[in-house]
C-alpha cells in the first residue's frame, strides 16, 4: 500500500485521466455542440468510447469488464464531461443500471446482463421514478404481479436517461402492495420484451444528446428468474445503488465545471480591455480563485467518496458513505452551477452565444442539483445522517 490518504489518484489513475482527455479532446469536444442543436444520441461517441474501453469501466473484469474502482469511474466520467455532459451520461447510466445487479442480482444474471454490457453490445438504464414518484420514489405504482414463473409488469416510468438507446432497464416495480417500501422489487426489463414502449423524447433544457423519455409497460411478462434479488428488496438495493451513483454525478459536475473554467481562463488572458488583459483586473482573478476553489473544494470530497464507495462494493462496511456521497453530489452540483454561470459572465456577450460552450455547460450543469435526488434532498438525507 502507498502511504497517500486513500483517495489520492495514484498513478494509474493520472494516466487513465490522459488517456480519457487524449480522446475527449480529439473526438468527443469537437462533435458536442452539433449533439447539442440536434438532440440526437451521439452512437459516434458511443463507439469511440466502447473502442477505448471507457463506456462501462466500472464492470468487473470476471464479466469481460475493464473492472475499474470507484474512483477510476470518476475521472472517466469527470473527463468525458468536460468536452460534453450528455455524453458522459453513457459512462455514469451504465453504471446507474448495472450496479443493482452487481449489489444484489443472481450469478446467473450477472453474467447474462454485464457481458454485453462490457462487450459494448448493450446499454442499461434505471427506472425509478414514475410521474408520480419522483423524490418520494416508494409511492410508485408501477406493479408486478406473479402468474406462474413469470412476473406481470404494469406502469409508467418518468425521466429515463437514454431510454430507448439503451436494450436494458433496470426496473422497480411493487410485488406486495400491502408492505409499503419493503413490497417493492427489482427486475430487469428488456428493451425488446413485448408490452415494452417509450414516450416522446423529453425537450430539456441541458443534456440534449442524452434522450429522456417515459418508459411504459403495458402487460410486459418477463421470467420470475429476472428478479435483482429477493423479492421486496428492491426499494432498499435502489436506495444502497443511488449511494454509489450520486457520486458518478458530481463526477459529471466536476467535469462540466472544469470545462467552463478551462474556457473562462483561456478567454481572460486574451480578452483585452482598457489597454490590457482582462486578466488583469483583480475583479476577475477574484472571480477565477473562487472558481477554482470551489472546484477543488469539491473535486476532492468526490474523490473521497470514490474511496468509501470501493471499499463498500468489496464488502468493507461503511458507515458515512452515504453522507459523503450526498454531500459530493450536492456540493459538486452546486459548484458546477455557480462556475459555470461565472464562466458566462467572464466571456461577457460571447458566453451568452452559441458560439463559445460555456453557456451550454451552463444548462447542462442545472441537471446535476435536480437527478438522483435533487439537492434538496441531498440536504435531508445528510441531516438525518448527522443527527441519527
Amino acid at each position: 500500500m502507498s502511504s497517500f490518504p486513500l483517495y489520492a489518484p495514484a498513478e494509474e489513475h493520472e494516466m487513465l485521466r490522459e488517456a480519457v482527455r487524449a480522446l475527449a479532446d480529439q473526438k468527443i469536444a469537437p462533435r458536442a455542440a452539433e449533439a447539442d442543436e440536434t438532440g440526437e444520441f451521439p452512437w459516434e461517441v458511443y463507439k469511440d468510447l466502447v473502442a477505448a474501453d471507457f463506456h462501462a469501466v466500472h464492470v468487473p473484469e470476471e464479466y469481460g469488464g475493464a473492472g475499474a474502482d470507484a474512483l477510476a469511474t470518476v475521472i472517466v466520467i469527470e473527463e468525458v464531461a468536460r468536452a460534453c455532459a450528455s455524453s458522459s451520461l453513457i459512462p455514469a447510466v451504465n453504471k446507474l443500471g448495472t450496479v443493482p445487479l452487481l449489489l444484489s442480482a443472481s450469478p446467473e444474471l450477472k453474467e447474462k446482463y454485464l457481458a454485453p454490457v462490457a462487450r459494448g453490445d448493450a446499454m442499461f438504464s434505471y427506472a425509478l421514478s414514475e410521474p408520480e414518484a419522483g423524490s418520494d420514489a416508494a409511492a410508485m405504482k408501477t406493479r408486478a404481479v406473479l402468474d406462474g414463473d413469470h412476473y406481470v409488469l404494469n406502469g409508467t416510468k418518468m425521466w429515463i436517461t437514454n431510454a430507448g438507446v439503451s436494450e436494458f432497464y433496470t426496473t422497480m416495480a411493487v410485488t406486495d402492495p400491502s408492505a409499503g417500501a419493503r413490497g417493492i422489487s427489482a427486475f430487469v426489463v428488456e428493451k425488446s420484451d413485448e408490452g415494452v414502449s417509450f414516450g416522446a423524447k423529453e425537450r430539456k433544457l441541458g443534456i440534449k444528446a442524452s434522450p429522456t423519455r417515459q418508459v411504459i409497460f403495458d402487460n410486459v411478462r418477463i421470467p420470475a428468474s429476472r428478479m435483482i434479488g429477493e423479492p421486496g428488496t428492491g426499494f432498499k438495493t435502489a436506495l444502497a445503488t443511488l449511494d454509489h451513483t450520486r457520486i458518478t454525478i458530481a463526477a459529471q459536475a466536476l467535469g462540466i465545471a472544469q470545462g467552463a473554467l478551462d474556457h473562462a481562463v483561456g478567454y481572460v488572458k486574451e480578452r483585452k480591455q482598457f489597454g490590457k488583459a482582462i486578466a488583469e483586473f483583480q475583479g476577475l482573478q477574484f472571480m477565477i480563485a473562487d472558481m477554482a476553489m470551489k472546484l477543488e473544494a469539491a473535486r476532492q470530497l468526490t474523490y473521497a467518496a470514490a474511496a468509501k464507495s470501493e471499499l463498500a462494493m468489496h464488502g468493507t462496511p461503511v458507515r458515512d458513505l452515504t453522507f459523503f456521497s450526498s454531500a459530493a453530489k450536492c456540493a459538486a452540483s452546486d459548484a458546477a452551477m455557480d462556475i459555470t454561470t461565472d464562466a458566462v459572465q467572464l466571456l461577457g456577450g460571447y458566453g451568452y452565444t452559441r458560439d463559445y460552450p460555456v453557456e451550454r455547460m451552463m444548462r447542462d450543469a442545472k441537471i446535476t442539483q435536480i437527478y438522483e435526488g435533487t439537492n434538496q434532498i441531498q440536504r435531508m438525507v445528510m441531516a438525518r445522517q448527522i443527527l441519527k
